[in-house]
């Protein structure tokens, strides 16, 4: 058997530096959600957001490698369009489809999305639960919904050889999978939890609580914009793809321009929200612009690779009102979510999936799903309002349905279990002392005597004592 040639194994190393490289940026992301977790809550229960945001980390981490990547892109001579079935604790990786930095990048993805849900049922969960659905989420119920839109065989994939459609969905980064997953956990844990303690008063009405650390959240912001450059552009998998019919382009020019794109995606949702916000609350609010941010970058995430950086500011420009209309209605509904999660991930994730029906490219369309070669003889079903049909924005709409219904049917009844089981709300007495000091030890600050809270884990439990 000949050798590899030399040419091939330099295009195969770039291209997997390029993907660990993407999958490190991602990875930092858990940092950014960790940072802007911690500066959103209250400060008495800082410790145990930092905490649940490094446990998401190592309990996705096995979960993932035992059952989640299999369920997700295990495919063999048996696969169907609905579960992989496959590369269990990555048996038989690599081989010729994939490789361990594919495993690597993919794991980024997944512990991601429980990060997600851990923000909606902040301030107020048992640790223990924490445990429960972080494994579960990242084992089982986000796999299945990556397999269904990202493997080769799935259902929804626009890279089946059966396209739903015609089209098959555009889900490039995951603001179907990863996001409104996520979104939607979140949102099924809040809702059977209850708002925090004091979140509205007996009038109904909604009682500021704030984060206690504005730096953290920006800090938070930055860290995730900078690490959504290794989740959308690097969502490609590989760098050194020429296009046919070019002498300059190929996929480094596709993710310079999904870089473009999520940047002006991020920053327009920044600026519109600042404004907004002035206008809805009468002051500049860094807070809310943050998530404005973020709602962009949530938005864009689905069709950043298929869109014309013009495009991308509308979708940031839309996914801030998303945003700022969904916080208004979640208060008229007395729903409590300290970390706008199922708003912003859910809401905003919704309308990216919306959007590329919408606006994709049939250009990059055929860049991002067969490297610029296009099928010979047949058109690609694009965005509706760029004259490709309604192929495409048909698939989009039966994502969100699908994903929504998927996590209400396993997640709901999760939280609920947990709910009946007396092992998912902390008691009134340990939320109104503060998490830290009840379930960790002590606070992660110095405690400030004005707050009249015990100071250590010994002052608690002597007050639970009545001593």
């Amino acid at each position: 058997m000949a050798g590899v040639s030399w040419e091939a194994s330099v295009t195969d190393s770039i291209n997997t530096i390029y993907l660990l490289f993407s999958a490190y940026l991602v990875f930092v992301m858990q940092l950014g959600f960790a940072m802007l977790c911690a500066g959103s809550v209250r400060a008495k229960n800082t410790m145990n957001i930092m905490l649940t945001n490094v446990v998401d980390a190592v309990v996705g981490s096995i979960s993932y490698f035992l059952f989640g990547f299999a369920f997700a892109y295990g495919v063999g001579t048996d696969s169907n369009p609905f579960i992989g079935s496959h590369f269990f604790a990555l048996r038989d990786i690599p081989n010729d489809t994939y490789d361990y930095s594919f495993f690597l990048y993919q794991w980024a993805f997944a512990i991601a999305v429980a990060g997600i849900t851990s923000g909606s049922i902040a301030e107020r969960t048992q640790f223990s639960a924490y445990l429960v659905f972080s494994f579960f989420l990242t084992g089982f119920v986000y796999p299945i919904v990556v397999h269904w839109v990202w493997s080769s065989t799935g259902w929804l994939s626009p890279n089946s050889s059966e396209l739903l459609f015609g089209s098959g969905a555009i889900d490039f980064a995951g603001s179907g999978v990863v996001h409104l997953v996520g979104g939607i956990a979140g949102l099924w844990g809040a809702v059977i939890e209850g708002p925090r303690v004091g979140r509205f008063d007996v009038f109904g009405k909604p009682v500021s609580m704030r984060g206690h650390n504005a730096t953290l959240v920006v800090l938070g912001t930055f860290l995730l914009w900078f690490g959504w450059f290794g989740f959308n552009p690097g969502s490609f998998n590989k760098i050194l793809v020429p296009y046919p019919n070019t002498t300059n382009q190929g996929n480094w020019t596709a993710v310079g321009r999904t870089a473009v794109t999520t940047t002006l995606a991020g920053s327009t949702a920044g600026i519109v929200t600042l404004f907004g916000r002035r206008l809805l609350v009468g002051h500049w609010d860094a807070l809310d612009v943050c998530n404005g941010v973020l709602g962009g970058f949530v938005a864009i995430t689905s069709g950043c690779s298929v869109v014309e950086p013009w495009a991308a500011i509308l979708c940031g420009f839309f996914a801030a009102w998303v945003l700022i209309g969904l916080n208004i209605g979640a208060l008229k509904l007395k729903y409590d979510d300290p970390l706008e999660a199922a708003q912003l991930h859910g809401g905003c994730g919704a309308w990216g999936l919306i959007f590329t029906g919408l606006f994709a490219k049939e250009e990059f369309v055929i860049q991002a799903y067969e490297s610029g070669l296009g099928r010979s003889g047949e058109s690609r079903p694009f965005g509706v309002l760029m004259g490709g049909g309604w192929g495409l924005f048909g698939a989009q709409v039966v994502e969100i349905l699908v994903i929504v219904g998927w996590v209400t049917a396993t997640m709901g009844p999760l939280f609920y279990a947990l709910h009946k089981l007396g092992i998912l709300r902390i008691s009134i007495d340990e939320e109104n002392a503060g998490l830290d000091i009840s379930s960790h030890g002590g606070y992660a600050y110095v405690a400030h005597h004005e707050e009249n809270h015990p100071r250590f884990y010994a002052d608690y439990v002597r007050m639970q004592d009545g001593s």
